[in-house]
């Protein structure tokens, strides 16, 4: 059985009524809604989720710096880990906590990724080791240069790594800057990591792009599809809803093309991952790529 990646923690937050403006996007409720946070991952470990990802994805210096909070950076995303963890200890089964680690600006921007960014993902990859995650989670990455230097970063931890790349809706088989996925998948492939994943596309720009990454690499495999549009404003816009039965048939499909992770990405909901577990809950789970 594939491992089960969790759903959004940013989109979620919002559909319960939280700000989530940007830039601090999902980063605010850890200052001002911690247990909220808590309750979100452990709706996901009730889901059936085998993985946690903390919500640290715009905890980075970088980010924290345009609402004047940089110095908070890396007490925010120990922080992270740590309600990761509390919502980890309380299931019965052995759910894994995965350091998000993304892109230093806007994720869909790959023409503002910095020049000199090696010594900021480092810093960011050693708090999430430090802090207790058991696997570091590169993601979102939407150009090849960035990407590999989270990677390194990751790696470098001793931690297993799983990197996510964002394929264009245009042309799924290129990232938002245009590159070659499997370029880009084999080049990460190299460093070492337990598994190459997309991410944060629809289903069917997904799917597409799992089937490029099938043919690229040896590695493991996985992938999390959204649900609705980014907005410039409240950070997501869910113009579209995805029915739960409709994720769990993109998720078979994904299984199909060879997917040994799969979850959700921005605006699916803890019911779309239980539906998911429930649909996938036969045999032995298959759980290597946390090792």
């Amino acid at each position: 059985m594939p491992v089960v990646l969790d759903g959004a923690m940013g989109t979620e937050l919002q559909r319960r009524g939280l700000d989530t403006s940007l830039p601090l996007w999902s980063a605010r409720a850890l200052i001002e809604a911690p247990d909220e946070v808590v309750k979100i991952h452990q709706d996901y470990v009730t889901a059936g989720a085998d993985v946690l990802t903390t919500n640290s994805f715009r905890t980075h210096r970088r980010s924290l710096e345009k609402a004047q909070l940089g110095e908070q950076a890396m007490r925010l995303t120990r922080l992270s880990v740590e309600l990761a963890r509390t919502a980890a200890s309380m299931s019965s089964g052995a759910v894994k906590v995965a350091g998000s680690i993304s892109p230093l600006e806007d994720c869909y921007r790959p023409d503002l990724s910095p020049n000199d960014f090696g010594r900021e993902f480092h810093g960011i990859a050693s708090h999430l080791a430090d802090a207790g995650c058991d696997l570091l989670l590169v993601e979102t990455m939407n150009n090849g240069r960035e990407a590999e230097a989270a990677t390194r970063a990751a790696v470098d931890t001793g931690l297993p790594v799983w990197v996510s790349l964002n394929p264009s809706n245009a042309d799924p088989a290129r990232l938002l800057s245009g590159e070659s996925l499997a370029d880009v998948a084999k080049s990460i492939e190299s460093l070492g990591v337990a598994a190459i994943l997309v991410n944060c596309a629809p289903p069917e720009v997904i799917e597409s792009a799992l089937r490029v990454l099938r043919g690229a690499v040896r590695t493991r495999i996985g992938a999390y599809s959204n649900n609705g549009l980014p907005d410039e404003q409240s950070g997501w816009r869910f113009d579209s809803d995805l029915p739960v039965r409709e994720f769990v048939l993109h998720c078979r499909r994904l299984v199909e093309i060879g997917a040994d992770i799969v979850g959700g990405c921005c605006g699916t909901r803890p019911e779309h991952i239980e539906a998911l577990s429930r649909d996938l809950r036969s045999g032995d789970r298959t759980t290597e790529a946390m090792h």
